[in-house]
């Protein structure tokens, strides 16, 4: 079932959630322990993530240094697969422009296909290391828009060659959205002009980045429907188990924490996953009372404390 399916036909809130492939070397256990543990909370799907190749250096006994390019998380299109065939929950595959040519997009999704995976997020990603040859043969999405524009054409059954008898592949398409603006956007306004030139192209809904701030999801909604953006945006939720996550995650995210919960951790580090919990229950509390369809959980390697929050609303 597609994602919009899941949400048109919800008598209640649902929660989703996100995972990301092992490292590569580690088995498929790891998902597998995460996918059991999910089963007893109906998830309505699970969102796994793409990464794209990256070079590393590693310095060898003779003292030279050795270029190595690889995918340090392979196996979404594999993970996905096992999740929706063996588990019976719908997955949906993180799609990038970064670091793959449209050939390569193109193929995934017949492979989706193939699997009866028909939910897709599309993104940008984030651009590699080094620079990736593009031959002339082959050509690339330079953003989501245009990513979510080449889905939109294979739905309707349309590839990069022509082909005979070519048949439409239904998908139902995901993007990302930015309560507090994408850091490479000049504003929040002209980052919701983008948001809804990927709608136009054919997305289907919307899901968050992660925020720690409830309000700034409320406002960032109502300027998306002032902007004509109809669809449902779903809200991402991440739960703080660290206090290194305090310095890590607006380095990485680049998302902001309130003062109110930086001082609690200050003041209080050694019970900073109790704190991390509770925050993420008072967001999920004042998101289901503003009326949002769908929480989606950003479980990362934390799957008990997710659990934990989610088990006080059903």
């Amino acid at each position: 079932m597609k994602v919009i399916e899941h949400l048109e036909r919800a008598e209640n809130p649902l929660f989703s959630y996100e995972i990301v492939p092992p490292p590569r070397g580690r088995t498929v256990q790891d998902i597998i322990d995460i996918a059991e543990a999910l089963v007893p909370f109906d998830p309505p799907w699970i969102d796994v993530t793409s990464h794209s190749a990256d070079a590393y250096y590693n310095e060898k006994k003779d003292g030279t240094v050795e270029k190595r390019v690889y995918k340090k998380r392979p196996g979404t299109i594999g993970i996905c697969g096992i999740i929706q065939n063996r588990f019976k929950i719908d997955t949906v595959v993180h799609l990038l422009s970064a670091g793959f040519t449209k050939e390569e997009t193109e193929d995934a999704i017949i492979e989706l296909n193939y699997l009866g995976i028909h939910n897709v997020l599309a993104l940008r990603g984030d651009a590699p290391n080094f620079k990736k040859n593009i031959s002339a043969e082959r050509s690339v999405n330079m953003y989501a828009s245009d990513l979510v524009e080449q889905i939109t054409e294979i739905k309707a059954g349309h590839f990069l060659d022509e082909l005979s008898n070519a048949q439409p592949m239904d998908f139902c398409v995901g993007v990302a959205g930015y309560p507090e603006k994408h850091f490479e956007s000049p504003s929040l306004r002209s980052d919701i002009n983008y948001l809804k030139k990927k709608i136009d192209k054919g997305a289907d809904y919307v899901t968050t980045q992660m925020f720690f701030d409830t309000q700034k999801y409320i406002d960032y909604v109502g300027k998306c429907r002032i902007a004509g953006i109809a669809v449902p945006i779903i809200p991402g939720i991440k739960i703080i188990r660290s206090v290194k996550q305090l310095k890590s995650i607006p380095r990485n995210f680049f998302v902001d924490f309130p003062d109110d919960f930086v001082g609690e951790i200050e003041k209080n580090p050694a019970h900073v996953k109790e704190i991390g919990i509770n925050w993420a229950k008072k967001q999920t509390r004042e998101l289901l009372e503003f009326g949002v369809p769908c929480v989606h959980f950003y479980i990362m390697n934390d799957t008990q404390s997710v659990l934990d929050v989610v088990r006080e609303f059903r």
